[in-house]
């Protein structure tokens, strides 16, 4: 088996990844995302490897050489397909969309004009988001449409192709907490809450994790919504409507984990490097995944 962690930086959660390989017996190859050149034939400088797992920060550059690496005939995980979809949240909305899963309404709009006219479509307060990006950054709350003009045009004079795609998103009023599920391959493995005073609860936002029990309905929504973006390693992010129904606003497939570890209540990950192994093995019931699960202690 040999095992390659594409990276741009080795965080506690890549040296956490690294340590459960190498308690399994499996050497792992760290490859610098930047230290390659990526050919229509082949990587100046990459080492023979069957299977890459992205740990890399940038969505572009992960997302390319992924794409690369998948030409040369290498597994990934996650695939090519799956980052770009998440990747990207009009995309991801429209996935969740197509596969019936509960997702916030959401509309797009290219020009500011449509976007003032979107915002009020959907009603105040509203979200107004960049189609990428993490860690909650460059999210408004728009309350108004004095408030609106006021935002939709400092995103048009920064003139970027991030902000010329309006992506906006209804506000859903949640109990002070969103929820973040994990799935593997196909199965929901574990959730915790993230709960804080202000609308935003990402963790990277100083919102606190806490454990949850995980319920069927968390279980059900999180592994339709995998399925829907193509399946993998994936973060499930979850809100909680007043009436208790839940709504699957965005899919991560670079979750990060080690502020949440302890609230998981399962190994992370030994579940990610064991997925990684089953995917490169094709290993009998690698589709369910029931291979790499049955030795973890979950929920």
């Amino acid at each position: 088996m040999r095992f390659g962690l594409l990276y741009s930086l080795i965080r506690k959660e890549e040296k956490l990844l690294l340590k459960a390989a190498a308690d399994r017996g499996v050497d792992v190859v760290k490859i610098d995302v930047g230290s390659l050149t990526y050919g229509l034939r082949g990587a100046t400088r990459l080492p023979p490897v069957d299977v890459v797992l992205d740990r890399t920060l940038s969505l572009s550059q992960g997302l390319y050489a992924l794409r690369f690496l998948a030409s040369y005939g290498i597994t990934t995980v996650n695939t090519p397909d799956v980052v770009a979809r998440c990747g990207d949240k009009a995309m991801t909305s429209l996935a969740l969309q197509e596969a019936s899963v509960p997702t916030p309404t959401t509309l797009v709009a290219f020009t500011p004009e449509q976007a003032l006219e979107a915002l009020e479509e959907i009603g105040y307060p509203a979200v107004l988001k960049p189609v990428t990006g993490s860690w909650a950054r460059l999210l408004a709350k728009v309350t108004d449409r004095q408030q609106a003009e006021s935002i939709i045009e400092h995103k048009a004079t920064l003139g970027s192709y991030q902000h010329s795609i309006f992506y906006i998103q209804e506000y859903i009023e949640k109990p002070g907490r969103d929820l973040r599920a994990l799935v593997v391959g196909d199965q929901c493995v574990g959730a915790f809450a993230r709960t804080s005073d202000h609308w935003i609860t990402n963790t990277q936002r100083g919102g606190v994790p806490t454990p949850i029990e995980l319920t069927d309905d968390i279980r059900q929504i999180a592994e339709k919504a995998a399925a829907a973006v193509g399946g993998g390693v994936l973060g499930i992010d979850l809100m909680e409507r007043p009436d208790g129904s839940l709504t699957c606003h965005e899919v991560n497939h670079n979750l990060e984990f080690a502020k949440s570890l302890e609230v998981y209540g399962v190994d992370v990950p030994g579940l990610i490097v064991d997925y990684v192994i089953a995917t490169a093995s094709r290993w009998p019931g690698v589709a369910g995944v029931p291979s790499v699960v049955a030795g973890h202690n979950l929920r």
